[in-house]
Formats: structure tokens, C-alpha cells, sequence
């Protein structure tokens, strides 16, 4: 072969590869074209213009399920649900069914799922607490401590829960503040699963069936009593002491209970976050109109306490770990006056919760 003759194999064999690579490349949909089961994916440009990209996890205290990663290891990669929660939140504990069914549904599709937990009380900021609460829930998923609220401030977040989708171009396409609008967000999840498949060029669709969560508890019946704390830094429902005021106080049992308001009888320490019990038999009084009542409560010993409702006997419990306590459970809504006799000093109670 002489000179000529391999100059022009080489130039056709150039053409041949560069034809080659254009033709396959036309056969490639284009992102903004694609439209898969109503899915349509657009260019990153676009995006640009329409949502804000992630926010990385910032000052991260530890990590339980997973070593130590960042988002930018999974954009390009995965699907992101960000979840922000506290372990000892009543509307975080109800939500814990779906993401579980999610992770178990959907993490070989491409979900990742990152819950990252921002305490609402000191004790919530303890590692050990945190894995046992994680444990207790059913949690697999990485979850993140956000002790100093670094990343919840990077997001611009002021709930719990909060949930935030990130696409596989890193963007957050979708939120979702409480409880509720699981359909809505599961279908966003699939669709974004959709969507990362058809860019990464992987083979198949979500075909499977929606996820099946399952310990979800009814909460179809709002309840019609606030959230409750007994801490001097939001105690503005203490109806017969000092609000927002730290140190001890006497308390008188009351001549009348109105609906909605916290009672306390005995001698009570008021801290920020809780008030505890200096004295056996001291009580907790509150009309409530609900199902369900829950408190959220501590104590260095176990402490033994009664729980009457209408003035009769239902239940004990024993109160230690720092964590919610499910305290009364009926099978329909009303109105019920609760009181909880405590058999010694040192409990620490943050917070009554309805459902």
C-alpha cells in the first residue's frame, strides 16, 4: 500500500468513526423531546432557570446506616429525598412508614433517601439516642445528625417533617412540608426514577406497583388540640403559673379546666426546654379533644406514672429514655380530661401531642 493510498484509508476510516458517532448520536433522543409516560426531560439549562440546585449537607455531627458521604458522591447518580426530622416529633414518626416503603421500594431504581435529623431538644442531639430511635422506627436509610442546624439553614428550613426531591441533574424539583401528600410525592419519586433512567441510558422502567407502607396510623381525623410544651421558652398555654419564666413554682390543682390549656399541680422546676417534678404525686392536667394522646418525657430513674381520664384509672407507664410515649390511644375522637399522676420527683416533661 503506498503513501497515497494509505492517506485515504486513513481519512476514510476518520469519516467512517465520526459518521458513526453522529448516527448514533441522532438516534439518541434528545433530552427536551424525550416524553416517556409523561415524562419529559429537559436540558440542564432549562432546569437552571426554573428550580434551585441541591445544598450540600453541611457540618454533619455523625452518620447511622451509612460511612461518611456527601450529595455531590450521588448527583448524576441518584435520585435524592432529603427528610428533615426529629426523632421524637409525632408527624416524623407517622411519615417513617412511607420512607421506609420507599427505601424498600425504590433504592434499587435508583433512590436514595437521606434523612437528615435536626433535634428539637437538646437530648435529640445525642448520637446513641439517635441510632436507638432509628433502630425503634425501622429506619435503613443514611441518616445525618444536624446538631447545629447547618444544613436546615442551608435549605431554608423552618419544619418538621420537610421533604425535598433532587433530580439526577441535582436539582430540587419538588417539596413537601407535614405529613400528607404521600401519592402526590411517591409519584414524584417514580417520575424522577423515569427521568434518571431515560439520561443514564438504563434499560427498563418503574413498572412495579406503588409502595405498600405498613404500621401507617390513621390520621384521617385532625385533632382539634395544639401541640403543647412545658418548657419556659414556649409554655404560652400554661394557664396557672408564670409563662415564660425559669425556676421553681408552686402549683394549685384548678377549680375548673378550660379546654386547650396546660395545668400543673405541686412544685414544678421550669427549664427552657421542660418542666420536672420536685415531689411525688405531683400532676399534669389538660382537657383535650382528640384520639390520641402522646408525651414526649424523660426521667434519670424509671419513673412510674398514673394516667386518668375523665377522673378514672386507664394505664401506667414507665417513663426514662428521652423519647415520645404513646399515653392514651380511643377508638373515637372527643373531648376527655386527662391527668397524669407522677409516683416520684424527677421527670422531665418537654411536650404533649394529639392525634
Amino acid at each position: 500500500m503506498n503513501l497515497v493510498t494509505k492517506k485515504v484509508f486513513l481519512i476514510a476510516t476518520l469519516v467512517a468513526i465520526v459518521g458513526g458517532i453522529f448516527y448514533f448520536e441522532s438516534l439518541r433522543p434528545k433530552r427536551s423531546s424525550i416524553d416517556n409516560a409523561d415524562i419529559k426531560v429537559v436540558e440542564k439549562a432549562e432546569k437552571a432557570k426554573m428550580y434551585e440546585s441541591a445544598k450540600e449537607l453541611v457540618d454533619v455531627q455523625g452518620f447511622i446506616n451509612s460511612e461518611s458521604f456527601q450529595l455531590t458522591d450521588y448527583i448524576g447518580k441518584k435520585v435524592i429525598l432529603i427528610d428533615f426530622w426529629t426523632y421524637s416529633c409525632i408527624n416524623c414518626q407517622r411519615t417513617t412508614p412511607y420512607l421506609n416503603a420507599w427505601w424498600d421500594t425504590y433504592k434499587d431504581d435508583g433512590l436514595l433517601i437521606v434523612g437528615v435529623h435536626t433535634p428539637e431538644f437538646e437530648f435529640e442531639k445525642k448520637y446513641d439516642n439517635v441510632v436507638k430511635a432509628t433502630e425503634n422506627l425501622g429506619i435503613k436509610y443514611p441518616v445525618v445528625q444536624d446538631n447545629n442546624y447547618s444544613t436546615w439553614t442551608a435549605y431554608k428550613n423552618r419544619y418538621w417533617p420537610h421533604k425535598y426531591l433532587i433530580d439526577i441533574d441535582g436539582y430540587i424539583v419538588y417539596d413537601h412540608i407535614g405529613e400528607g401528600g404521600y401519592n402526590e410525592t411517591e409519584q414524584k419519586i417514580r417520575e424522577l426514577l423515569e427521568e434518571r433512567k431515560i439520561v443514564l441510558n438504563e434499560s427498563g422502567g418503574i413498572d412495579k406497583g406503588m409502595a405498600q407502607p405498613t404500621g401507617v396510623q390513621d390520621v384521617s381525623e385532625r385533632p382539634k388540640s395544639p401541640e403543647v410544651y412545658f418548657g419556659a421558652f414556649r409554655n404560652e398555654l400554661l394557664a396557672n403559673g408564670e409563662r415564660l419564666t425559669m425556676g421553681v413554682q408552686s402549683f394549685s390543682s384548678p377549680t375548673e379546666v378550660n379546654t386547650n390549656y396546660l395545668y400543673l399541680d405541686g412544685n414544678w422546676n421550669i427549664q427552657k426546654e421542660y418542666a420536672e417534678n420536685t415531689r411525688a404525686d405531683d400532676r399534669i392536667i389538660f382537657k383535650f379533644i382528640a384520639r390520641r394522646v402522646n408525651i414526649v418525657a424523660e426521667s434519670d430513674e424509671p419513673a412510674e406514672i398514673r394516667i386518668l381520664l375523665n377522673g378514672k384509672e386507664i394505664d401506667k407507664k414507665i417513663i426514662q429514655d428521652s423519647q415520645l410515649y404513646n399515653l392514651v390511644e380511643l377508638s373515637e375522637q372527643g373531648e376527655y380530661l386527662l391527668e397524669i399522676i407522677i409516683e416520684k420527683p424527677g421527670l422531665r416533661a418537654y411536650t404533649l401531642t394529639f392525634g
